[in-house]
């Protein structure tokens, strides 16, 4: 056991046989909603495992990025369980970083999975990590204030669009803000927003030769419209705001419009958890000079490393928790909008989820119409809608995210920012062979 556990007083020496021959593994997830309710159900899956213990490890998601790449990178084994997404799983089991995930139980059903988000989980057609959750993005929006101000939501909105309205429905003084959009540094926080603005108005991270693209028109475009934006509608220390700070200025109501992850459509239609629930429209991510690359692919999947000393405790637990009976579980005990979204057929086939959920068939068109293939209006050497799937990715991303932040704040302007972005990701580029 890697932690002694607290027992309760009652039972104590009817329990205690048991703890102390269970197994204890260690499952480092983000701190999403979603996965903060897989922690809540732990006493669901050690009552029907009685040999394996749950020791939580919850991370910021920045944070739990580095540790986990740190621990896999250099085969630590602190780690049973990791929650990585699409980025890091092929890149990962390239390495043998993973432990491969054949020969699954049939009751798990590994074609309910939803094609493009098992492919995306997948290297030499074999799962390296089972989908928890899968989202795409897309616009949130208050009906009632564009009611109040006569806006009607298009089929398919645009950036352009977004700023007139943003304009129109901004009131810092009620602290109703026209737009809340990912400023938070990093890959996967202000760059997935920014790198889908990139592809849509033109742009790409590099060329067929691995040029990066960074000082191009379409770069200073995208990135100057996405500064000037949040900067005169946006809540102030916006560029301190990733996912989770955002899902929760929305969900008390302080902005108008919101575009992100489709995962936060559960807990935004939820009463309980949001103000603004009985007001909530939704619409496709915005779009500028092209539709390609406007909404993004992710899955946030559970996976074993190769590290791991408990693979066999590790492989219950990630097919229990992304399993057909979970979403059941999640569904009875927190309500249907409550369920992971994204993964199985299923889920989107359940008379309860679709009476609960009016926004799930739009999810699942947007997931389904993401194509990482195809994500960029020029042609583009890599996989990847709001990543590019090489490893020295991770580490470009973040810089450039950081040096984009800076120009949000006011520390440096739009040009220079991106001027350094592109220095230092063609030292990178050069450094790691991909260019003379």
């Amino acid at each position: 056991m890697k932690l002694s556990r607290v027992l309760p007083i009652a039972g104590l020496a009817a329990v205690g046989a048991t703890v102390a021959n269970a197994e204890t593994i260690t499952v480092a997830t983000v701190n999403n909603n979603d996965m903060v309710v897989m922690q809540s159900l732990t006493d669901a899956f050690e009552q029907s495992h009685p040999d394996i213990q749950l020791d939580w490890v919850v991370l910021e998601e920045n944070v739990l990025r580095q540790r986990l790449t740190t621990d896999i990178a250099t085969g630590g084994g602190q780690f049973d369980v990791m929650t990585i997404g699409t980025y890091e799983v092929p890149i990962w089991a390239e390495r043998s970083w993973l432990t491969p995930l054949d020969n699954l139980p049939e009751d798990y059903q590994v074609d309910d999975l939803l094609k493009s988000v098992r492919d995306g989980l997948s290297h030499d057609g074999t799962l390296q990590a089972l989908p928890f959750y899968a989202e795409s993005s897309m616009m949130y929006y208050r009906k009632d204030l564009f009611d109040e101000a006569g806006i009607t939501m298009p089929d398919q909105p645009t950036w352009e669009e977004v700023r007139e309205w943003a304009s129109k429905l901004h009131n810092a003084d009620q602290e109703q803000y026209g737009i809340c959009l990912r400023g938070k540094p990093g890959w996967g926080e202000n760059m997935a927003l920014v790198s889908t603005m990139v592809n849509t108005f033109g742009g790409r991270w590099f060329d067929m030769d691995w040029q990066p693209q960074i000082d191009s028109p379409a770069w200073q475009e995208a990135v100057s419209f996405y500064v000037d934006l949040l900067s005169n509608y946006g809540p102030p220390g916006a560029s301190s705001n990733g996912f989770n700070e955002n899902l929760a200025l929305f969900s008390r109501g302080n902005c108008a419009m919101w575009v992100d992850a489709t995962s936060a459509a559960g807990k935004l239609f939820d009463a309980d958890q949001s103000s603004v629930a009985d007001k909530l429209g939704f619409a496709p991510a915005p779009i500028a000079k092209t539709p390609k690359g406007s909404h993004w692919l992710w899955s946030w999947a559970l996976a074993i490393p190769a590290s791991s000393d408990s693979k066999d405790a590790a492989r219950q637990f990630i097919t229990w928790a992304t399993s057909k009976d979970y979403v059941s579980l999640v569904g009875e005990r927190e309500g249907w909008t409550s369920v992971p979204p994204g993964t199985r057929t299923s889920t989107y086939e359940n008379p309860n989820y679709q009476e609960s959920a009016p926004f799930a068939g739009f999810v699942l068109d947007a997931i389904q119409g993401a194509d990482p293939t195809d994500s960029t209006l020029e042609p583009s050497p890599y996989t990847g809608v709001q990543f590019v799937g090489i490893p020295e990715f991770q580490s470009i991303g973040t810089q450039v995210g950081q040096m984009i932040a800076a120009a949000l704040t006011g520390e440096t302007s739009v040009e220079q920012a991106l001027q350094s972005s592109q220095r230092a990701t063609e030292r990178t580029m050069q450094r790691a062979g991909y260019l003379d």
